[in-house]
């Protein structure tokens, strides 16, 4: 487990043991790989902070409920509470770790001081350039990912290593390539080879999900004969796998990482293609920082050698009054906003009462000729279809959505990131309907445009969309509106039923293969090869 607990401080990071987390408060997720997030699952409820990707996937992956994931902007300051009553804030400022999609560096500054903690991170010279960097703030403790701090282990740039895997690549044209990954990160590697040997590369639904959500290159299938490079995941990497592979066609395969493994096989072949700060970088980024001390992040791994770029340490403060008593409260008690939240939305209890039977009975039939007088209008779909008997799907979906069947929509349905066509598995009638993912809300606006996302065609919950956003759903769909009870715009679906709908969700294959095209396909191999 690679997390820490800062002394003197409410601040936990990647660290999930609640039994073992003393007087933290304030927890954060620098990224989503499992060595990060031991302890974290669907049960836990305590606010949690992290970059908007990281907390999709979290949500997506761990299950864990959104009332406690809180997405910081990467780049921007944010100012968080350090006590419960406000007199004590610190601002927290997230930086691109360059180490997997949504992975960050979490700059804290407070009573504290300045602490810097990297999380894991491949180090760049721009990351000196960071505005919240480049102000001459004093360091007082830099919490280092040391994974490679080890001065007899010499490693090349990503740059390097990927020429390495491309060299690798042509020198068997007629071989299949298994290329071993672990179930996040090294996506931007993956496009690049796709696009240098124009070859569709094939992935689980799970990563093609992910580089959807990243808008890399339209280069992704899951299609399995579709192209000669597939990700697989590195523990497939193995003899009898091999021996398995090549019965059927010539494969290599390629683990990228700068791990010491044993090949098992002659056609495995390791790359030092690493995610991790080479020791050459980890002294660099060191040396234009000076902090005052440097924690190794991964306990067992060596840390030194930065003694000569370290600043003068200075002693720590004391910690404010109101820190204390906050970090001294039970972790179990909820705060007082949170009571009294639950106290408002807990419904009153109104005691025992007595009445006659015959005016129960008579409330009891007024209760369900209301509750179904309710439903009616509450019911998205047409009047028709809630009373006729359960149809076909295809022959429902006809009714509901006829422009989809027509003769020029007989092919798949195209896909991009701001639609999502998903089937319902709880629905009684079966049929299909485009349907914003409700775990987009994690991404704001500003970030949907970094990654080409788009805005949401669909509105949620009490979105003020007005009329216009109404009649952009209803253009996209090729389908009037349902009959709507208000001036704001209906959802598709009520807001109980979406996270039903979303939970219980089976993508079907082809669904994924509808959107990559092969022209799309060539324009990008095109621009990549196209000289500058």
């Amino acid at each position: 487990m690679n997390g820490v607990l800062i002394p003197h401080t409410p601040i936990a990071v990647d660290f999930w043991s609640l039994r073992r987390a003393g007087t933290a408060r304030l927890f954060f997720l620098s990224h989503m790989h499992s060595d990060h997030t031991v302890g974290l699952s669907s049960t836990w409820a305590r606010p949690l902070y992290c970059s908007p990707i990281t907390a999709h996937l979290l949500h997506r992956h761990l299950q864990v409920s959104k009332q406690w994931i809180q997405p910081l902007e990467i780049g921007e300051s944010h100012v968080l509470p350090l006590d419960e009553i406000g007199r004590e804030t610190m601002t927290v400022t997230l930086l691109d770790a360059n180490h997997c999609p949504g992975s960050v560096m979490f700059l804290f500054e407070g009573y504290f001081g300045t602490i810097l903690y990297t999380g894991d991170f491949r180090y760049t010279p721009s990351m000196l350039k960071e505005p919240a960097l480049t102000l001459g703030k004093q360091i007082h403790t830099l919490y280092l990912d040391n994974t490679n701090c080890n001065p007899a282990l010499v490693l090349p740039t990503r740059q390097e290593a990927a020429h390495q895997i491309v060299q690798l690549i042509r020198k068997h044209p007629q071989h299949n390539i298994k290329i071993g990954l672990y179930s996040l990160g090294k996506e931007s590697l993956l496009e690049q080879l796709a696009l240098e040997f124009q070859t569709w590369v094939v992935l689980s639904p799970r990563r093609l999900e992910l580089v959807q959500l990243l808008g890399l290159a339209d280069v992704f299938t899951v299609e399995e004969k579709a192209g000669r490079i597939h990700a697989v995941d590195h523990m497939e990497i193995c003899h009898s796998n091999m021996l398995r592979w090549n019965q059927t066609h010539p494969t290599i395969a390629i683990l990228p990482t700068s791990r010491k493994i044993h090949s098992s096989h002659p056609d495995i072949h390791v790359i030092p293609y690493s995610d991790h700060s080479s020791y050459s970088e980890l002294c660099a980024f060191v040396a234009a920082l000076k902090p005052c001390q440097v924690v190794p992040i991964v306990s067992r791994q060596p840390c030194g050698g930065f003694q000569d770029s370290l600043s003068p340490r200075i002693s720590m403060p004391l910690i404010p009054d109101s820190v204390q008593q906050y970090m001294s409260s039970s972790s179990r008690k909820p705060s007082f906003l949170w009571l009294l939240e639950r106290r408002l939305k807990r419904p009153r209890t109104q005691g025992v009462v007595f009445e006659s039977p015959e005016e129960s009975a008579d409330q009891s039939q007024a209760d369900r000729d209301s509750k179904k007088t309710q439903k009616e209008k509450l019911s998205p779909w047409p009047a028709y279809l809630e009373k006729q008997p359960s149809h076909h799907p295809l022959q429902t979906k006809k009714q509901l959505f006829p422009d989809l069947y027509s003769k020029e929509w007989k092919e798949a349905v195209p896909f991009c990131e701001t639609q999502k066509r998903v089937t319902m598995l709880t629905a009684p009638l079966g049929f299909s309907v485009p349907l914003r993912s409700t775990d987009e809300e994690f991404i704001s606006l500003k970030t949907r445009e970094e990654i080409g996302l788009g805005s949401p065609l669909v509105p949620l919950g009490d979105d003020d969309g007005g009329p216009e956003a109404t009649e952009n759903q209803s253009a996209w769909m090729g389908h009037s509106s349902p009959p709507s009870h208000s001036s704001k715009g209906t959802p598709l679906l009520a807001s109980e039923f979406r996270g039903l709908a979303l939970k219980y969700l089976l993508t079907p294959v082809n669904f994924f293969q509808a959107g990559y095209s092969s022209r799309s396909f060539d324009q990008q191999v095109e621009k990549y090869h196209k000289p500058c």
